[in-house]
């Protein structure tokens, strides 16, 4: 793994997490983001969401957190929120993902590494799933393996990224799909450090479909994405 330096700068960083009949399990990513907003590394956390009809606005303003409408689809929601921010670094996170405890120290020698290095780089967290047994440990394993071997992290182990990096690259696009793999790709391997925190993510996807079914469903749409197949057809087979 990647290792960072000691702190020179404070970080300033807006969290922006894209909803959509969130309320199960925004609280429990809301919580984690705490310790950060207590130290002053958190400047705010900005809700995007895509037109819940559950209580999802009601919890963003039970925290605090500024919430923004946007068009439904990851894609358009992350970029509205990117545009609300006002922090100097962007973490997009999504709303069934909890940063593990101490995450904001790793992010701010992140943060301050790139600083001294005078290059713009942008992180991801470890990959983990909230569920026991084999199978959620092999997918572990898998997702490991695909960011040492490729630099490819998916949106579900967060992004962080500077705004003046983020806007230079063009942010995120306006895609139905596959909008953190697009943007990963324009950051570039060099660029891209893999922080030792995890990022646990809901299983329910996992166990509802099937571990086998739904690992495979998820290589096949980055099979077609690769070989340039518009993300509007392959959303359908994502489901």
């Amino acid at each position: 793994m990647d290792k960072c330096a000691s702190r020179i700068i404070p970080a300033m960083i807006s969290v922006v997490i894209p909803t959509l009949n969130s309320q199960a399990e925004l609280a429990r990513s809301l919580a984690a983001l705490v310790p950060g907003v207590v130290e002053g590394v958190v400047r705010e956390v900005i809700i995007a969401d895509g037109g819940s009809q559950d209580d999802t606005p009601q919890i963003a303003e039970a925290v605090g957190a500024r919430f923004v409408r946007a068009a439904k689809g990851r894609g358009p929601q992350l970029a509205e929120g990117a545009r609300a921010a006002k922090g100097d670094w962007l973490l997009f996170l999504h709303a069934d993902t909890v940063l593990e405890h101490g995450w904001y120290q790793e992010a701010e020698r992140f943060i301050d590494e790139s600083a001294r290095a005078r290059r713009p780089q942008a992180a991801a967290f470890r990959f983990a799933l909230d569920d026991r047994g084999a199978r959620p440990r092999y997918l572990e394993a898998m997702v490991s393996l695909r960011c040492a071997l490729l630099r490819l992290p998916y949106g579900d182990q967060g992004l962080l990224i500077s705004r003046a990096h983020y806007e230079r690259l063009g942010g995120f696009r306006d895609l139905p799909l596959m909008e953190d793999v697009d943007l990963v790709r324009r950051i570039g391997r060099r660029d891209l450090c893999f922080l030792r925190s995890r990022a646990t993510t809901s299983a329910d996807r996992y166990q509802r479909d099937g571990y086998f079914r739904r690992m495979l469903r998820n290589l096949s749409c980055l099979t077609l994405y690769f070989l340039r197949v518009p993300p509007r057809y392959i959303v359908k087979l994502y489901g």
